[in-house]
């Protein structure tokens, strides 16, 4: 008689010592098995407005800091930004090697390697963090802004705005790891919650830093960095606990040691490193443009105009976009892991039509009210409201091109083919608009129309090779094994 109780008694959920790994059921499958269009925007949407609310965060930072500094301090965060973003880029490489295994992992039901894989990721960032980017960012920060040619006020409100970012960085990669972590396994509304959060308390900190309260005296630009800094540091630490204590659909995994694993890292590097060096690529490529928009007869208005306009409200495009390209990523990957490559083609297209809707849309805003959306940051007369107004009205149109290219790039990314991105960017983005850049200045005389145009050129080629790339349909042939061997985790191929 005792021996069918003792058989059955595992059974419950709550009776027990909790299993290494849990049930796939904890994954959404609907991502591999329901409709495809309900499915990319279950994932888009949340992304989509943890991006919008965090790019509204980045334009409260501009209009406080432009009115209370003036436009000076505009152009000193958006050079800052420009250059503490190629850091983001290479660090958040390795989380896109992540996103892909994780993807695969989830979309095959292997939450154990999942889990790994998103531990592994962590102390990567961490080690590269604190080891690397914090101590060199901060000695080189004066040279960065001597070689982009930053005005002499521009360069001191912007050299201490980038050495706390550089310094103070580590909380801001584990919040972007560990979203595109949970987006990558089907839950985009914890990291939704988790930004919305964010945002908030750097809204509230900003206001206090940047221009003072009581006690505490007025930072400026340095405020903003610090609020940022502050604020990604408290909710990191809230996600590393919840990480630990393993109740989302990700966590760390126990019972399989906390030392580095170096097939695990391998993997990231081998699909991440791609992605890494082609955001460095494109980034180095916006620090060249800005070397030659300084190098413009009105250096502070067009650089004031290009943070606002391009860095800003060009984001209210780029950041929804990049929203749907993580959700093409995710269900693409997914469904592929899950052995269904026609349902990661079509999820693709769904998500590149939904982004050709919104950046119609905020382009509308673009070209009919540019002048309004300017004035929000102080910016009310001149030139540089004149060279704003010129630069949105181009990015209108551009806005079209970089939502589709951003989309099929996701596409691309999710399921294993990193490469063909880099080099599509490489073209794209570096050749293409600094070459134009260099041919008019070198034959001709260089205006910032030209330098308008050369970014739009450069989206419409990315556009183009995107699309082309993806429809050949070489990434179906990618592969990831999955498998564990004694003492080494889990191996993969490509």
């Amino acid at each position: 008689m005792s021996t069918p109780v003792r058989a059955t008694r595992p059974v419950p959920a709550t009776s027990g010592p909790r299993p290494p790994t849990r049930e796939p059921r904890r994954y959404d499958r609907s991502i591999v098995d329901g409709p495809l269009a309900p499915a990319v925007w279950k994932i888009a949407w949340p992304t989509m407005l943890t991006n919008i609310i965090g790019g509204l965060q980045g334009i409260i930072d501009h209009a406080m800091v432009g009115n209370l500094v003036g436009f000076t301090g505009n152009a000193a965060i958006g050079v800052s930004w420009q250059i503490f973003i190629i850091v983001i880029v290479f660090i958040s490489s390795l989380f896109t090697g992540m996103s892909v295994l994780v993807s695969r992992f989830v979309g095959a039901g292997n939450s154990e390697m999942a889990d790994r894989t998103v531990y592994q990721a962590f102390l990567t960032a961490i080690a590269i963090s604190f080891g690397v980017i914090a101590p060199v960012g901060y000695f080189i920060s004066p040279w960065l802004l001597d070689f982009v040619n930053a005005a002499p006020a521009v360069r001191d409100q912007a050299l201490p705005f980038l050495r706390i970012m550089f310094l103070f960085s580590g909380g801001m990669m584990l919040f972007f790891m560990l979203g595109i972590a949970l987006r990558s396994a089907g839950d985009a509304r914890t990291p939704m919650i988790l930004g919305v959060a964010m945002t908030l308390l750097n809204a509230g900190l900003n206001v206090v830093l940047i221009r003072g309260l009581g006690p505490i005296p007025a930072f400026g630009t340095k405020g903003a960095a610090m609020g940022t800094c502050i604020a990604s540091a408290v909710v990191s630490i809230y996600s590393l606990y919840r990480l630990w204590n393993g109740s989302w659909v990700v966590a760390f995994p126990r019972n399989r040691g906390w030392a580095p694993d170096w097939t695990i890292i391998r993997s990231l590097f081998r699909f991440g490193l791609p992605t890494g060096i082609q955001g460095i690529a494109m980034n180095v490529g916006g620090v060249l443009m800005l070397s030659f928009i300084g190098s413009l007869a009105q250096s502070a208005a067009a650089q004031a105009a290009f943070a606002v306009s391009y860095s800003q409200l060009f984001s209210l495009i780029t950041w929804t976009s990049v929203g749907l390209m993580g959700a093409a990523a995710a269900v693409a990957g997914q469904n592929l892991g899950a052995g269904n490559p026609e349902r990661s083609a079509q999820a693709v297209h769904v998500a590149a039509r939904y982004g050709l809707s919104g950046a119609a849309l905020i382009g509308a805003l673009f070209l009919f009210i540019p002048a309004q959306l300017l004035a929000i940051f102080g910016m009310h007369g001149g030139p540089v409201v004149a060279l704003g107004v010129q630069l949105l009205r181009v990015l209108s149109v551009s806005g079209l091109f970089i939502a589709v290219a951003l989309t099929y790039t996701g596409g691309l990314q999710g399921t294993g083919d990193t490469k063909s991105p880099l080099y599509i960017s490489i073209v794209s983005q570096v050749i293409v608009p600094l070459g134009i850049c260099f041919a008019v200045q070198r034959f001709g005389h260089l205006d910032p129309i030209d330098i308008w145009i050369a970014i739009l050129v450069g989206h419409m080629t990315r556009c183009g090779l995107s699309v082309w790339r993806f429809s050949q349909g070489r990434w179906r042939s990618i592969r990831v094994d999955v498998g564990t061997t004694a003492g080494t985790g889990p191996t993969t191929q490509t």
